[in-house]
């Protein structure tokens, strides 16, 4: 079966249908592909790992993030977007109009909103599965802050810019906070080293892995191993966050769109618009710098409206 299509958005978090409300109500009726597990995730995106969060406008009390994306994908359907739960296989951007291959059917598009995300990286550590959700996290500025973490001891594992800053976010919130180094120095810019050496709040273990972690209902500590004398130990800790890294979600596409050294797709500085004609991608696909609900909502409002523009 083949169809064509005005729109096809592809994804399924804050990005994907802030695209899918904006482009149905501007009478484009958008056909949405949130996914069947797509990237490892339940569709919702990265919020569907994520219990509570204080940090999305209109919400003074907070909102579960399962529960933020089940009234986002109502709304998106209200306002008129189609929604199939299908991972979509490849795209072809030879020509346009484009092609986009699910399963035995593909569809002919005139404009794409690629808002597949990325996803955190994990260690896949023994307890991992148990306290994910229940002290663990893969990100601090999102979790960071919620009651459970307050005054508490909190590890960060990383050695880069994004475990500098979460270490130094989490000071405000923690009794006091441990960074986990795999090697003997940080990857990280010198500014953030700097920081993170000179906060009296952040203690560094040097050549450590974590290896295990631990607890009953919620996580209470985490073994590590001192990679140079193979000596183990535990630390109590009530929080657990990686900050290894995330892998966005473009294996799909093949190379046919310009994207950095990491897989993110590059967008025209101020826009969404790809190195391709009725191309746009939204959200932390191609944001690697903030990676928030609400910013990657602005940035599927943006492609949304370059899409309808593009079309007229």
């Amino acid at each position: 079966m083949q169809k064509h299509e005005k729109v096809i958005i592809i994804g399924s978090g804050p990005a994907a249908h802030t695209a899918a409300i904006y482009t149905a109500r501007a009478l484009l009726s958008p056909l949405l592909f949130e996914g069947l597990y797509a990237g490892g995730v339940a569709a919702g995106g990265q919020l569907t790992t994520t219990t509570e969060v204080e940090n999305f406008p209109g919400f003074p009390n907070g909102i579960s993030g399962t529960e933020l994306m089940i009234n986002m994908r109502e709304q998106s359907i209200n306002c008129g977007a189609k929604i199939e739960t299908l991972t979509v296989d490849s795209i072809d951007l030879k020509n346009r109009p484009y092609t986009v291959t699910v399963g035995a059917d593909t569809f002919t598009t005139d404009s794409i909103i690629i808002s597949t995300g990325a996803t955190a990286k994990r260690l896949n550590i023994k307890g991992e599965d148990t306290f994910w959700q229940r002290g663990m996290s893969a990100c601090a500025v999102c979790d960071g802050a919620l009651p459970i973490f307050r005054n508490k001891p909190l590890i960060v594992v990383g050695g880069g810019d994004s475990a500098c800053e979460e270490a130094h976010f989490l000071t405000k919130y923690a009794s006091k906070v441990t960074l986990i180094v795999r090697k003997d120095t940080l990857r990280a810019s010198k500014i953030m080293q700097e920081r993170v050496l000179k906060d009296p709040n952040i203690d560094i273990l040097w050549n450590t892995e974590t290896i295990e972690a631990l607890g009953d209902k919620a996580l209470q500590q985490v073994r590590i191993k001192n990679n140079k004398t193979n000596t183990e130990s535990l630390l109590d800790a009530n929080g657990l966050f990686y900050a290894i890294g995330h892998t966005p979600n473009t294996r799909f596409l093949n190379g046919q769109i310009d994207c950095d050294e990491s897989g993110y797709i590059i967008t025209k500085p101020g826009t969404t618009q790809t190195n391709l004609p009725g191309v746009f991608a939204a959200g932390d696909v191609q944001d690697k710098t903030y990676r928030q609900a609400i910013t990657a909502a602005g940035s599927g409002c943006m492609a949304a409206l370059e899409a309808e523009k593009s079309l007229s």
